[in-house]
């Protein structure tokens, strides 16, 4: 049986076979991801996000950020200093706390590929519309959690997935670059093994505080 992804369970189960490509199902953590070798090379995957056209003078995406944006910034202390971690071609979320009074780091493998902001620990970090985009989210929220202070505060936004049985005609499994789906479960289970609380806004947004 496949290894999850997330939680490194052994029994994840076939779930889907769409537009090209085997969706696996764990039944451990509730995870739904493609299946590993299925996903688009790093040129093609740069190529769509190179068509995106986020701006930070953009009020209708500063609307959007603000569904984490908003009830993160409530949590923060004055002058906290954070990391927005895959900020993408048009860096914005950034710029919202900063103009808050915070300072903000950014990482994203291809546009702002400098690894040394993992050398930092942080108050708070962000991910937004990124963490379908993992390939290896066990890896990568390891790697934020060992960057986070304790207290600190991991924002994620992410579409939450539907039922099993809504999953193949769901819009946002339809864009190929979207390979790793969430659930309020596997949240649950990241809260549960990360040693975290976990709040939920809506259908895309998710707060954990490390304890």
């Amino acid at each position: 049986m496949p290894t999850c992804i997330l939680c490194l369970h052994e029994e994840s189960k076939f779930l889907l076979d769409a537009d090209g490509f085997n969706y696996l199902h764990c039944k451990n953590c509730d995870l739904i991801y493609v299946k590993p070798g299925e996903r688009l090379d790093p040129g093609e995957e740069k190529s769509r996000y190179d068509l995106h056209e986020n701006d930070p003078e953009d009020e209708r995406y500063r609307e959007f950020l603000s569904q984490l944006y908003t009830p993160l910034s409530k949590k923060l202390s004055a002058n906290s200093m954070g990391l927005d971690f895959g900020s993408g071609p048009g860096p914005t979320l950034n710029v919202m706390f900063e103009e808050a009074g915070h300072r903000v780091n950014i990482y994203d493998p291809f546009y702002a590929p400098d690894r040394s902001v993992f050398d930092f620990r942080y108050d708070f970090i962000t991910t937004t519309e990124t963490a379908e985009h993992l390939f290896k989210p066990r890896k990568e929220f390891d790697l934020l959690w060992s960057c986070l202070k304790t207290g600190g505060y991991l924002g994620i936004m992410t579409k939450l997935r539907p039922a099993l049985n809504e999953f193949e005609d769901w819009h946002y499994r339809k864009d190929d670059t979207h390979v790793t789906f969430y659930s309020k479960e596997t949240f649950q289970w990241m809260a549960d093994h990360y040693s975290a609380t976990l709040e939920i806004f809506g259908d895309r947004t998710v707060i954990f505080k490390k304890l």
